[in-house]
């Protein structure tokens, strides 16, 4: 039988959002394992569950505190442990809800595993914990409602002058496609984006670190590692010792076994000559691009306070195409931004029917506190923002079956994944396409097939 302390001592997480949370949370499993601790089997069953939550949209928010009531209601005994971007932005909000145990922002997430460890001797009484730590005891004097709010972990997140990452992150507990933030933050002010807000500056890992990092995640059989940051291209520009993305993969491949290596977004600006002859130079760098668009307008680009326009972009695109044709490459788009006239979205359709791009993200413009979008007019109308985002959905669709169309009867290289049907294993090739090869493979395993013209793609 399970006792209370065997019980505290198991541990789920569940993450929200991009990339950069993702290599958060997984940092996060592997000190929790190192310290000590039992992954649970589910949210069920653990005695901790930790919410790594994103706040780029309304919608995500929505997400975040649904899923808290969710697992209350299934596993009311579990402690409740809400961190990331929401939790920056708004720890009073998630605060407030039952269940919740902890809140705790990205300036603190280096506390979780000390927090989690003293849960079931020390349970609510931190009186200790360090950085702006509200307790029960004064929200109690504070006349606080009948249940006091959760404790809150948090900080300014501008006083953070380096990448946090812990130790046992490079312990690869996930040995599929490990996620390393090389950089995090950032300087650019886009008029609709809070992230700024809830990351803090640009910082950089060192290049020494990252090559570290890559070599011990390799060493632990890790296949293809995926590089992650806020705005992975201004990598390096913070350092003492000034360092670029460039620079860094170079290092990467000329000192690290690792087989393959993917890149997660990059802005337009970072797109160059010199960077897209590097992507193609080396067969163990994935032909992958994510280039975030936005905007097909150039008005709404400058509402939007970004800092390229139209023209620019194509010319980006193209210069990857004609370097690599058989690349992904992917973008996101905002639909529905205030001031978007319908002229300014057939501009938007026209450009991403003429570039050579693969797939889409899509988001909804969601107004985020404290941004200046919030203020440039009335929005419009909920029922347009969501024709346009489907319109712009489906021509994403479109993209992506023209693309594997062009590539049937090839032969890619592609590492198997944990998804499997009864018969059949899901597999990512180099240029991102998720395809079902024939049987069941144990994940993180290279297999070359060839590809076909329906969902399932045969073993060559």
């Amino acid at each position: 039988m399970t006792g209370p302390q065997d019980r505290m001592a198991t541990f789920s997480i569940e993450n929200f959002g991009c990339r950069a949370t993702a290599a958060d949370a997984a940092a996060l499993r592997s000190e929790l394992a190192a310290c000590g601790h039992l992954p649970a089997s589910g949210h069920d069953s653990a005695g901790v569950v930790v919410l790594n939550t994103c706040t780029v949209t309304a919608e995500a928010d929505a997400q975040a505190r649904e899923a808290v009531r969710k697992i209350h209601r299934a596993n009311p005994a579990a402690r409740i442990v809400v961190t990331g971007c929401y939790a920056q932005r708004a720890p009073e909000e998630l605060a407030a809800l039952e269940g919740v145990t902890w809140v705790v922002g990205n300036s603190h997430q280096g506390e979780i595993s000390r927090l989690i460890g003293a849960l079931p001797t020390a349970a609510l009484d931190s009186s200790n914990a360090p950085g702006n730590f509200i307790s029960l005891e004064t929200l109690a004097k504070a006349k606080a409602p009948v249940r006091p709010p959760a404790p809150i972990l948090a900080g300014d997140i501008f006083s953070q002058a380096a990448v946090q990452i812990a130790p046992a992150a490079f312990m690869a507990a996930d040995r599929t496609r490990p996620i390393l933030k090389i950089q995090d933050g950032c300087d650019h002010r886009c008029s609709f984006c809070v992230i700024p807000q809830v990351r803090g500056a640009s910082r950089s890992l060192p290049p020494d670190a990252v090559v570290e990092g890559v070599r011990r995640l390799a060493e632990s059989g890790a296949r293809e590692i995926v590089l992650s940051g806020i705005n992975l291209g201004g990598y390096g520009r913070d350092l003492a010792s000034r360092a670029t993305l460039a620079g860094v993969v170079r290092r990467i491949l000329d000192e690290t076994e690792i087989e393959r290596l993917r890149l997660s977004s990059i802005e337009p600006q970072d797109i160059t000559e010199d960077f897209v002859a590097l992507m193609a130079g080396s067969p163990r760098l994935a032909p992958h691009f994510h280039v975030p668009l936005q905007s097909g307008s150039d008005s709404i680009l400058r509402a939007m306070r970004r800092w390229y326009r139209t023209e620019h972009y194509a010319e980006r695109i193209h210069i990857i195409r004609r370097r690599l044709p058989e690349a992904a490459i992917g973008a996101d788009v905002i639909a529905g931004f205030p001031g978007e006239t319908p002229e300014d979205f057939r501009a938007t359709l026209g450009l991403i029917e003429r570039l050579p791009l693969t797939y889409l993200h899509v988001f909804s413009f969601s107004p985020r506190p404290g941004t200046p979008a919030t203020s440039l007019g009335e929005a419009l109308p909920r029922s347009t923002v969501l024709s346009r985002a489907r319109a712009l959905r489906s021509l994403g669709r479109e993209k992506t079956t023209a693309f594997r169309t062009s590539l049937v009867g090839r032969v890619l290289r592609a590492l198997t994944l944990r998804r499997q049907g009864p018969s059949w294993t899901e597999a990512l090739t180099g240029n991102y396409l998720r395809v079902r090869i024939a049987g069941l493979h144990p994940a993180n395993q290279w297999r070359e097939i060839r590809l076909g013209s329906g969902a399932q793609s045969e073993e060559d």
